[in-house]
Parts: structure tokens; sequence; C-alpha cells
């Protein structure tokens, strides 16, 4: 009987962690789920609703549209014009397309503007909610009749992922075009600017037609689920110091393997 108490206790252990840790996962999968059901029915936006979006949509896409364009452009000048370079010294110029796709358009484009996101966006997000929820606003809105998902947490995930997809659009087109411009002024790119886009367009498969959406659409919600959990989860004791790592680390994790997993399924 004794010797049961430490295994025991290591399994209680072991499954405490496992729980904790899997809770997280359920109440992402389970707030997911309502977003997309409710989001899709016209009477859950109501005029608070509409109001609460619109604001959320342009302070996380006016926000984050320095920083994009500022990254894209200097992505641009790097991968764009060493593509054509590099390219043109193997004899392959027409590859750039290729190169831009698989580079560019599926993997790093999304990957930076989830993270690009999740710093400017999701870190204020996770405050405002922290200081909600220690206040009691929360509390009082539910006293109210009020549903604090409808009201904080729809909202913020719809506008999240309309935000990061505009804003990934935005990324590919200045990188594409800070690249070739620089390709051209310093002569490595033989071909025009419209014959640049058609093998662009040319490499492009179905599947990055699907993929490209579908990452900056996941990794917006994703980060604005990441944002609303961690901070109406805040205790009394949580502060600033404790929430902002704590939500830097679920997101980054939650970006990183939303990327990984789309890219190996598509």
């Amino acid at each position: 009987m004794a010797g049961t108490l430490p295994l025991g206790r290591a399994l209680a252990y072991i499954g405490g962690g496992l729980r904790r840790r899997s809770a997280f996962i359920f109440v992402m999968a389970a707030l997911a789920a309502g977003v997309i059901s409710e989001g899709v029915r016209p009477a859950t936006w109501r005029r608070t609703i509409t109001a609460a979006f619109r604001r959320e949509l342009r302070n996380a896409t006016a926000g984050a549209l320095p920083t994009v364009i500022i990254t894209a452009a200097l992505v641009g000048l790097a991968l764009g014009a060493e593509g054509f370079y590099w390219l043109r010294a193997a004899g392959e110029p027409q590859l750039i397309g290729t190169v831009l796709v698989i580079v560019l358009v599926r993997e790093l484009a999304p990957l930076l503007i989830g993270i690009i996101v999740l710093g400017r966006s999701g870190t204020v997000a996770v405050v405002e909610l922290a200081d909600m929820q220690r206040g009691g606003q929360v509390r009082a809105l539910a006293a109210q009749g009020l549903d604090p998902f409808r009201i904080l947490v729809l909202p913020r995930a719809v506008a999240f992922a309309v935000a990061t997809f505009t804003l990934g659009v935005v990324f590919v087109a200045v990188a594409t075009t800070t690249g070739y411009a620089l390709a051209w002024l310093s002569g490595t790119a033989q071909v025009s600017f419209p014959a640049f886009l058609d093998r662009l367009l040319a490499a492009m498969q179905w599947r990055d037609f699907a993929v490209f959406p579908a990452k900056l659409l996941l990794m917006g919600l994703l980060v604005a689920l990441v944002a609303c959990v961690t901070g109406m989860d805040a205790s009394q004791s949580d502060d600033a110091a404790s929430l902002l790592p704590r939500g830097f680390l679920r997101g980054i994790t939650a970006v990183l393997l939303c990327s990984l997993l789309l890219s190996l399924l598509v």
C-alpha cells in the first residue's frame, strides 16, 4: 500500500499537468467552433457586434500596416533581387516565379504576418481583456444578460482573421514589387514587369490558391482566440509582465503549428 503512494503521486502530477494543458486546447477548439457557427448567422451581427468588429478590424489593420510594408519591402529587396541574380547566374532565370511562390507565398508571408499581428494586436488584446476580467467588466456583462463571447470574442476573432488576410495580400504585393524594382534597377531582371507577374501566376498551383488564404485566415483566428483565452483567464495576481509572455508563447506556438500542419496536409 505504501509502495503505491509514490506511483499515485507521480500519476497525479502527470495527469494534472496534462489536464491543464489539454483544457486550453479544448477551450480553443470550442471557441473556434463557436466563432464559425455564430459568425455565419446574420442575426448575430447586430449593431453593437458590427461596431466592435469594425473597431477591431481598423485597429488590427491600420496598426500593423506600417510594419507589414517595411518588412515586406526588406524581404522583397533580399529575396526578389537575390533570386533574380542567382537564378540568372545559374542559367535558370525562368524559375524566379517558382522560387517566389514556394518561399514567399506558401511559407514566409503567412508566417511573418501571423507573428506581426500577434505582436502588434494580439498582445494589446491580452492586456485589454485581462483588465476587463480583473476589473469585473466581464462579469458585469454576463449579469446584464449580455454574452461576453459575442461581444468580446466573436468580433475580435473575425476581425483578426480578415485583417491577417488583408495584410498578407499587401505583404506579397509589396515584396514582389520591391524585389522586381531592385532587380530591374541593377540590371538582373531581363523581363518586363507584366511578364514577371505572368511567370509568378503561372508557377502557382491550385493548392497555393488554397493554402495561402487558409493559413492567413486561420492564423488570424488563432491569434485572436489565444489572446482572448489568455486575457479572460487572468487572475487578480496576474499582471502584464506575466500575461504577455504567456500569450506570446501560446500565440507563436499556434502560428508555427498552423503553418507547419497546413504545409504538410495540402
